[in-house]
């Protein structure tokens, strides 16, 4: 990156001030990632290099953050609730997912990347996956430019869906953690909702995230590779921990209000910066194919889920 040219220096200008702009509570996150993705579409991103370890680190430490907000007895209990739905609707996602990659001739790890990026947790699930399947740079990122697609539009499609079927925070809450992909988009979605359905959302996505470690070993079984080591997402025990201090230590309430309130913000500048990585490269990688397969598999737990929520959550 040169640094020093003019062009350079004006770029910097721009995702430095959008980038504070994400500080302020007029600046949703939607509108972040909507202005990370047309920043980089008419400017370029000045920090593509850094772009997405940057994303990933401050995803993780705005996902703790959020933990000492909540209590753990009410965690508990959400997980019970939706311990069930997450199995089913895991592996029914994924069964009808690597079925739809058949039928539309759709190579077999490409797909199989983008039904468990679908299934469990969008880019998190692709990237922990891929070196199980010994995935080639070309179906990992197909996988993954189809999944960030489906994943930018559910923050803006889901909260408005939400109130146009007049559903409740829990309702909306577990719809959003098991319809949309990434972890981000998932929380970013639920806080426009409400602090319930925040809460609801994120305990039950990180519990499927943990199905990473079970589905990776199957993976490594099916595809007969035994050499691949499974990625653990450590983060998720951090946020456990963070929930724990603030269930029981209530002294530090104030202090913990400013960790959450400092978290959020987290999540805005996480969600400018995942906007500013989906370039037109991005989108041609995409595809015909592996797109519309993305789209019906996504359309499929979405409906489902959402007719499952409705009649048995209130």
């Amino acid at each position: 990156m040169e640094s020093t040219s003019p062009e350079n220096k004006i770029k910097i200008l721009f995702f430095s001030i959008f980038i504070i702009l994400c500080l302020f509570p007029f600046f949703s996150p939607p509108i972040a990632l909507l202005s990370g993705f047309l920043l980089t579409l008419f400017l370029g991103n000045p920090f593509q290099k850094f772009s997405h370890s940057a994303t990933r680190i401050l995803l993780q430490f705005s996902v703790v953050g959020l933990g000492f907000g909540m209590n753990i007895t009410e965690a508990v209990k959400t997980g019970k609730e939706g311990f069930l739905f997450t199995i089913v609707s895991i592996t029914t996602t994924l069964i009808v997912g690597l079925l739809v990659g058949k039928l539309f001739a759709i190579n077999r790890k490409t797909s199989f990347l983008i039904s468990s990026g679908t299934a469990i947790c969008g880019g998190s699930a692709i990237a922990a996956l891929s070196p199980v399947v010994k995935a080639g740079e070309e179906e990992i990122s197909v996988s993954l430019a189809t999944i960030f697609i489906l994943n930018s539009i559910a923050l803006f499609v889901f909260p408005l869906l939400g109130h146009v079927f007049h559903l409740s925070q829990p309702q909306f809450g577990m719809w959003c953690a098991i319809a949309i992909h990434d972890t981000s988009s998932v929380v970013g979605a639920a806080q426009r909702f409400g602090d319930e359905a925040l809460q609801i959302a994120t305990t039950v996505k990180l519990q499927r995230a943990l199905w990473i470690i079970p589905v990776s070993v199957v993976t490594a079984l099916v595809f007969k590779n035994k050499e691949s080591k499974v990625a653990v997402p450590y983060f998720i025990f951090l946020f456990i921990a963070a929930m724990l201090f603030n269930s029981y230590f209530p002294a530090f309430q104030p202090i913990n209000e400013v960790i959450v309130m400092l978290a959020k913000k987290g999540l805005t500048i996480t969600l400018f910066l995942i906007g500013a990585g989906l370039t037109k490269e991005s989108l041609k990688k995409a595809g015909i194919k592996p797109l519309a397969q993305g789209v019906l598999l996504w359309l499929f737990i979405s409906v489902v889920s959402l007719v499952v929520i409705v009649n048995t959550i209130a």
